[in-house]
């Protein structure tokens, strides 16, 4: 059977409307005549190259052993520096809004923050082998390491993590802030590139937690699903424009607990070392080291 468009025929006066829109919209619906983005599928590609480069026979769709290990993590390595730095490039030159010529320090910066980078995977090895004993220690219903590293979101969205905060602190654009948010795609949990968090760090189911960008969390720090650690209030200059490069966010110290659903805000919070936030809770002021917070029942 064939099938009989009957508006076809409208398509022109619909493209005239979808292009009379680009022309009336706010700034910063379009990008067009500027330098180009970094592209999702690469980046997708690369965080699949490092997550199996960082868990060597968990990720990547083959599996090595000890005889191939070198020759696979060279390959994947070198297959990574190539797309890693034309993309980390991509969004340098996006700073360069309107400017279409090629840029030689964005190459140059690019490319030491790629190999800086790739060079920083074994320290981010060793943290991450940190969040994997405390997924182990913290949660009764694992029953392996290979079962927290194969399957725990958390893990995931933490991996991600370290590997973009380190883009972030190195003066990467966008990139990280793609890294975590596919993460947060991918698994519920949004922790902001910007965030700093210690070793030992656990999140156990990891649905709907927040975690943002200025965001202080120690060592040894377990949160559970829903938990949002963010902005009592968005302090703004006097033209009323936000003020973007200010501390928003509390501060855990180390050996907190917070379980599910609580909600800790503001700059000015401080939940002391060894202190239990209780689950559904709402705080906005500073626990003391060592408390116990719960709902009254």
């Amino acid at each position: 059977m064939q099938y009989r468009f009957k508006h076809k025929g409208k398509i022109p006066s619909l493209t005239d409307g979808l292009l009379e829109s680009y022309t009336h919209t706010p700034t910063g619906m379009e990008h067009i005549d500027y330098a180009e983005l970094p592209s999702r599928s690469e980046m997708i590609n690369v965080i699949n190259g490092l997550m199996s480069l960082l868990f060597p026979g968990y990720f990547g769709p083959k599996r090595p052993d000890r005889e191939n290990l070198p020759f696979f993590t060279g390959a994947r390595l070198d297959q990574i520096y190539e797309i890693l730095a034309v993309q980390i490039f991509m969004g340098l030159r996006h700073r360069c809004r309107g400017d279409l010529s090629s840029c030689g320090n964005c190459e140059t910066l690019a490319e030491d923050i790629t190999c800086a980078f790739l060079k920083e995977l074994p320290k981010i090895r060793q943290i991450l082998a940190t969040d994997v004993e405390a997924a182990w220690r913290g949660d009764p219903a694992a029953k392996s390491f290979d079962e927290i590293i194969y399957c725990y979101p958390g893990l995931f969205a933490i991996s991600l993590y370290r590997m973009a905060n380190y883009l972030h602190k190195a003066g990467s654009l966008i990139l990280p802030r793609f890294m975590t948010e596919h993460a947060h795609s991918k698994t519920g949990c949004d922790i902001h590139p910007g965030a700093t968090i210690g070793d030992e760090f656990f999140i156990d189911h990891a649905t709907g937690v927040v975690i943002g960008e200025t965001t202080i969390i120690g060592k040894n720090v377990r949160i559970y699903q829903g938990v949002t650690l963010g902005s009592l209030r968005f302090p703004k200059d006097k033209d009323g424009n936000l003020l973007r490069d200010q501390k928003r966010h509390p501060t855990l110290e180390d050996d907190v607990i917070v379980y599910a659903g609580a909600t800790i805000l503001g700059a000015d919070t401080t939940i002391g070392k060894g202190a239990v936030i209780g689950g559904n809770t709402w705080i906005t002021k500073s626990v003391e080291p060592g408390a116990k917070i719960i709902l009254k029942q």
